[in-house]
């Protein structure tokens, strides 16, 4: 008994240390989604001055607005290839460097045109950003810690949409040609600090593994996993996923050409074959599970709410930039707070409890807001509005963004990071993120045209519908996947363990001419 206590209190302070390693990695590769995350919010506050300043319609406005989404299509689809080519940690460093050069493009812009060119560099970086930084801390992150690690990213998005809201407040104060330029240049200065911090964070022991770089991986591997058996048995699971025999077990080993090449042609086609073009029901239905979330993640309005709310709250009767800006600081300081309340939940209360909640929630808070916002305007004296209607419509747009915060948005890209299997992980992601973001380009290019169509109050009614449908989705087709390792979730959704090594032995037979041993 004493042996067993001595050797178990030898063995905690190696799980704490692992953690804080684990979760500083985590941390790192999360300022990539902290950038994303300026850049998408200090736009809210930015385009009431650009519009002043440059002199645009309301159709450029739009189009400003939305057309990053639309940019970052190119990125979200380059950024699986590029890390399956050139590793997790050196597309980290590749994002910072092409968010630099969107940063001082926006920043020293001298019309619309040069405005859009920085846009559209910046948008390649923010599908970088989306894809990379979960992938990366779902691929590093024990499973017992998975879903608190995976959704660091989501964490510092909101930071960095923080901060971009207050950035608006604080450069307002400049000159009107200056202001907005501070705005959206002063994301360089993180950029350039996340391109050195990321040399030093290690790379992911799965896509190592996928190079045959095994000593490599078990080093990592030590220094995530809470115990050295933890880690053995983990390296054997990502073997076997990545078709390596058990047996072959050296430091650097042949791994079979389509496996290794990740980014190369031939895997290339095979895994948009067994993604897309000729799914097992397994997969069809991780797919299936993946757009879904993404689908109505963006649908139920989310990017508009981030983007117009100084809109929004001028219909509530709040009046003058400042005022606007300072209480749109407040509805970012909230949907930060329960964001990380989010992240502590992840592990104890598991994935399919906070969406559901979250969408129930989101979907009446959205009734309450298009109700309070529909009754609000509606005063005898046009140039006011009715009290208690702008206090419903407040009062609802908190409780909206703390129910995206807790269940929605941290959840979505934590499910999808972990859920597709290792050969198709970061093309799965790749088109779940270019399928946000479509569905994101689609909402806030035209929230001003309906907003005018059908009114901002009908607008958010819309989006209550599309949350009511997201509630049934998510309790049909969603799985929880708590506490699961990597390698078990294509069992979740409904593949046999003879399927994955059938597959992984015909794989190695037909790219090494042999028999896999057995």
């Amino acid at each position: 008994m004493a042996n067993s206590a001595a050797a178990q209190e030898a063995v905690e302070p190696v799980k704490k240390s692992n953690v804080k390693y684990t979760c500083t990695c985590a941390i790192l590769a999360s300022m990539a989604s902290m950038i994303l995350g300026y850049d998408i919010g200090v736009l809210s506050g930015a385009a009431l001055y650009i519009k002043k300043d440059l002199k645009i319609t309301d159709v450029q406005l739009e189009v400003l607005m939305g057309v990053i989404n639309l940019y970052s299509l190119i990125g979200s689809f380059a950024a699986g290839r590029t890390s399956d080519w050139i590793g997790r940690r050196y597309t980290v460093v590749l994002t910072a460097a092409i968010f630099l050069a969107g940063a001082l493009l926006m920043g020293f812009a001298a019309g619309y045109g040069m405005l859009m060119a920085g846009q559209f560099v910046a948008g390649v970086a923010v599908g970088y950003a989306i894809v990379i930084p979960p992938v990366y801390a779902a691929e590093i992150s024990p499973a017992s810690a998975r879903g608190f690690l995976s959704s660091i990213p989501e964490v510092f998005a909101n930071i960095g949409i923080l901060l971009g809201y207050v950035s608006n407040y604080a450069f307002a104060r400049l000159p009107l040609a200056l202001g907005w330029r501070a705005m959206l240049g002063a994301s360089a200065a993180p950029s350039v600090l996340l391109a050195v911090m990321a040399l030093g964070m290690p790379e992911s022991p799965r896509w190592l593994v996928l190079k045959g770089r095994l000593a490599e991986a078990r080093v990592v591997l030590g220094r995530i996993a809470d115990t050295p058996q933890q880690a053995a048995d983990c390296l054997a699971d990502i073997k076997a996923a990545a078709g390596i025999p058990d047996d072959l077990d050296g430091d650097v080993v042949t791994v079979p050409r389509t496996r290794r090449d990740g980014g190369a042609g031939g895997e290339e086609r095979q895994v948009w074959k067994e993604l897309v073009l000729s799914p097992t029901p397994a997969m069809r239905r991780i797919l299936l599970s993946a757009l879904g979330i993404h689908f109505f993640q963006q649908a139920s309005g989310i990017d508009a709410f981030v983007l117009y709310s100084p809109s929004m709250f001028r219909s509530m009767g709040i009046a003058g930039d400042s005022r606007v800006l300072g209480a749109t600081c407040a509805l970012g300081a909230v949907r930060l707070l329960f964001t990380l309340v989010a992240t502590f939940l992840l592990d104890r209360v598991g994935r399919r409890p906070l969406l559901l909640g979250s969408m129930g929630g989101m979907a009446v808070s959205l009734v309450g807001l298009a109700a309070g916002l529909t009754v609000a305007g509606r005063h005898p004296d046009g140039s006011k509005v009715i009290p208690w209607a702008a206090g419903l419509a407040m009062a609802s747009a908190v409780a909206h963004n703390v129910s995206y915060s807790v269940g929605l948005g941290s959840v979505t890209f934590v499910y999808t990071s972990e859920i597709f299997p290792l050969r198709a992980r970061a093309l799965g992601c790749a088109l779940g993120v270019a399928f946000n973001r479509t569905i994101s380009a689609a909402v806030t290019m035209t929230f001003l045209s309906m907003s005018k169509a059908i009114t901002i109050g009908g607008s958010f009614f819309l989006y209550a519908g599309v949350a009511a449908l997201a509630w049934v989705f998510f309790f049909t087709c969603l799985p929880e996947t708590r506490g699961r390792t990597l390698e078990e979730m294509s069992k979740l959704f409904g593949m046999a363990d003879t399927d994955i090594i059938v597959e992984a032995e015909d794989h190695f037979t037909k790219e090494n001419g042999v028999e896999a041993p057995k």
